[in-house]
């Protein structure tokens, strides 16, 4: 009897550790979209125009799309969405005033996978003013997956060739409560962020808010024009 309930309990210890892997698992790559660890496959174009929805921890925003202001980076933001690459990640540069950006995963495997998969520029069409959504870029050529949300008037960045491609239709108020005192701390350990993925940014910026989920909010189908009335005789 003795030796059956060591034996149980060695039983429920090793349920409990493996339970509790899981869970951290899950904690560390809540992105299960196979596609995410293939962005040659992720090619869709997307619609003229459409909404992004953000549920993060202090609540809800909405980016409007318009892809002719800036076609490359539509598609990409649009593939980005529809395969829930911004589920889970923390917004780790919110600097009063100037941005909010994000686009680092929690995942290490599938940001290795997007760190390479550079789109080219588009023209600049519409200016970075408060709300404007645009890429970051180290130079030409080098948009991945970060974006930022211009929290003023930062026209001074369109003739650096920074191209917004959507806007903040609604929660602005919500974007305006992130976390900021960490300002551009974080930002310094991008190589950190990519190889941990979000358990880094927890350890070190445990107060960074995040993005719960991220989905591609489809605009209603316009209503077909009615038949025109036939005279009577």
């Amino acid at each position: 009897m003795k030796r059956f309930m060591q034996w149980l309990l060695v039983l429920s210890l090793m349920l409990f550790l493996a339970n509790a892997a899981s869970a951290h698992s899950a904690t560390l790559s809540p992105q299960k979209d196979p596609g995410l660890l293939h962005p040659e496959t992720l090619k869709a174009k997307a619609p003229p125009e459409f909404d992004a929805k953000f549920v993060t921890t202090k609540g809800d925003f909405v980016i409007h799309v318009t892809r002719a202001w800036s076609p490359l980076g539509a598609d990409r933001f649009y593939n980005l969405v529809k395969h829930h690459f911004y589920d889970g990640a923390s917004l780790f540069r919110v600097v009063s005033g100037f941005v909010v950006q994000f686009g680092l995963g929690p995942d290490p495997a599938v940001n290795k996978a997007w760190d390479s998969a550079k789109i080219g520029d588009d023209p600049v069409k519409s200016s970075n003013k408060t709300g404007a959504v645009t890429y970051a870029m180290a130079g030409p050529n080098t948009r991945t997956t970060q974006i930022f949300i211009n929290l003023g008037n930062n026209s001074r960045l369109d003739t650096m060739g920074f191209a917004p491609f959507g806007e903040v239709t609604s929660g602005m108020d919500v974007i305006k409560q992130f976390y900021a005192d960490y300002a551009d701390q974080p930002t310094g350990h991008q190589d950190e962020i990519t190889n941990q993925g979000k358990a880094y940014l927890d350890k070190n910026f445990p107060k960074l808010d995040s993005i719960k989920t991220a989905v591609i909010v489809t605009a209603p189908a316009a209503a077909a024009p009615a038949a025109a009335a036939k005279p009577k005789d």
